[in-house]
């Protein structure tokens, strides 16, 4: 059985600019394929991802060549399996659970959504990245991780620098400079947290993981806690942003979102056609096939969700948002024993909260130029921009 075959020409250059009309024509010609600059090999079809993620005894997520280990300057449990991963990932995920979420985060997300929202003006072309997304997710996340006194800004540039660093496939040293920088006051601040809530318990992940029964290592709790802030920003920062430029492209879907309160529908297809979290790395621990194609052990396999999500044989007109898509099995939230620990949280407060009271807020919001909307990203991607005008 062959080796996949090897591509020299894409680069991260073209996957950050624009991965899909890539994607597209590897789930065509190469699905399974070796891509020398990324140094993986990259699954592109959506049958192949499920496989690779739902098998974590053949596919570990334990990649030594990733580059988030470097980053986050800690082995976090999204490179854990089994018992070890569980253990950590249970000690925390009471505070995301649907009832902590219903009792303490659901209300407290309205709360805030509806200060921010009130800081928007009317009549004006506003830039809602840096006017509502990024800070909005920002202080939700904040609070239910346990790190309340973290302001907007650090957890904005936090999260950033550690994608930056956890997405630096190239291993260029700037990006873990920064990053090295920021974890020491990401230390700084989780641990005089972890103090507070020993001492005044409330329903955030620090404090669950201080009252785990099976307790963990404060430099674990650390590190738990450094993970969300590296995709809990950013998944539902840039799912709002994707689901409403999607709806403001596409004024018929919006006019039946509304009138038939499709607002979890357009959340799902959001993140399906852009997924915020676009790529994972498995590495492989015994000889095996995919595709056709021999992958030996010891090499390290990239589930491509972003393709897998426009999987033509799983969706019809894939290429397109349509918030009004019936049957959506989409992988943007992964699947197996990583499936997104933040799924229910997201889905509550962007899908069920914010989307129907921003709308309800600004009806007649407007995108004036949908060209000027910048989007970026391999690992990671969403809009860098979001100009649109309230009225």
């Amino acid at each position: 059985m062959p080796l996949a075959p090897l591509d020299e020409a894409i680069t991260i250059a073209d996957l950050t600019r624009d991965p899909y009309p890539i994607y597209r024509q590897l789930r065509r010609d190469a699905p399974v394929l070796r891509v020398k600059s990324v140094g993986r090999t990259l699954l592109t079809k959506a049958a192949d991802t499920k496989r690779v993620k739902d098998d974590a005894a053949l596919f570990s997520s334990d990649d030594p060549n990733t580059p988030m280990k470097r980053a986050f300057l800690a082995h976090t449990l999204m490179r854990k399996d089994h018992d070890e991963h569980r253990a950590e990932r249970m000690a925390m995920m009471p505070a995301l659970m649907p009832k902590t979420i219903d009792a303490d985060w659901a209300p407290l997300y309205t709360e805030l959504a509806n200060s921010y929202l009130d800081r928007l003006p009317r009549g004006e072309i506003v830039d809602l990245f840096p006017a509502l997304a990024g800070p909005l997710a920002a202080r939700m996340l904040a609070h239910a991780m346990g790190i309340p006194d973290a302001s907007d800004a650090d957890m904005q540039r936090w999260s950033q620098t550690l994608i930056d660093g956890a997405g630096n496939f190239g291993w260029h040293p700037s990006p873990f400079e920064a990053s090295d920088r920021a974890n020491v006051e990401m230390d700084t601040c989780i641990r005089a947290n972890i103090a507070r809530v020993q001492a005044e318990p409330d329903s955030s992940a620090i404090s669950f993981m201080c009252r785990a029964r099976n307790q963990i290592p404060e430099s674990q709790m650390i590190s738990n806690v450094k993970i969300a802030i590296g995709g809990g920003i950013n998944e539902p920062r840039d799912a709002l942003l994707t689901i409403i430029f999607g709806l403001l492209t596409n004024p018929d879907q919006l006019a039946e979102v509304r009138a038939k309160n499709l607002w979890r529908a357009a959340f799902e297809e959001g993140v399906r056609w852009v997924a915020p979290i676009q790529a994972s790395s498995r590495l492989v621990m015994e000889d095996t096939e995919i595709g056709g194609c021999h992958i030996p052990k010891g090499d390290t396999v990239m589930t491509i969700q972003a393709s897998a999500n426009r999987d033509e044989d799983v969706f019809e007109d894939s290429e397109n948002f349509n918030a009004l898509r019936t049957d959506n099995p989409h992988q943007a939230f992964g699947n197996g024993p990583h499936h997104c620990a933040g799924a229910h949280l997201s889905r509550r407060t962007v899908g069920d909260i914010l989307l129907p009271m921003l709308f309800e807020r600004f009806p007649n919001m407007s995108l004036p130029d949908p060209d000027g909307v910048r989007w970026h990203g391999f690992g990671f991607r969403g809009p860098l921009n979001l100009p649109v005008l309230l009225q």
